[in-house]
């Protein structure tokens, strides 16, 4: 049990997309409740633009990055998952965490949609944060995500799960 004077991480998943498939919520809630003694981790969803209007990429990305940016506290840090961003390891990861955690207790990724993340998301977030030179679907990168804090928290924590 975490001692006196311990502050519960927050970790919010800010994500484009509704109704993800049933593997993924069960994905998601596994981790979840391995988590639950470190940090209360909750997913925001965000509805995504209506693909079937004909609009630019710019203009769905646009419309998605006005209710992201809504849902962004001023007091988290950010990471925005993104493509132009770094590819870390888990034990950067862990260290990041370490870090952030004396500056915060409350960290917000951001996931956008089938057309990614509008620059002005990305410019907004602290740090950008690319999972792998491969593409990903984005409801499979909130699984891999959860999976990721789950370890370097474990990584963090000495725990031989890392291992």
């Amino acid at each position: 049990m975490p001692g006196p004077g311990f502050t519960l991480l927050k970790v919010d998943l800010v994500a484009v997309g509704t109704r993800p498939p049933p593997w993924v919520v069960q994905g998601i809630e596994q981790y979840s409740l391995r988590m639950k003694r470190d940090c209360r981790f909750q997913i925001l969803e965000i509805k995504t633009s209506d693909r079937k209007k004909k609009k630019s990429i710019a203009v769905h990305q646009e419309e998605e990055a006005s209710l992201l940016g809504s849902h962004l506290n001023p007091g988290a840090r950010v990471i925005a998952m993104d493509s132009r961003g770094k590819i870390w390891s888990t034990e950067q990861l862990a260290g990041k965490v370490e870090v952030w955690s004396q500056q915060t207790n409350h960290f917000q990724f951001v996931i956008g949609g089938p057309d990614g993340l509008s620059d002005v998301i990305v410019n907004r977030a602290d740090e950008i944060w690319s999972l792998s030179n491969l593409t990903f679907p984005h409801f499979l990168v909130r699984v891999l995500l959860a999976e990721q804090i789950y370890r370097a928290l474990m990584l963090n924590a000495n725990h031989p799960y890392h291992k």
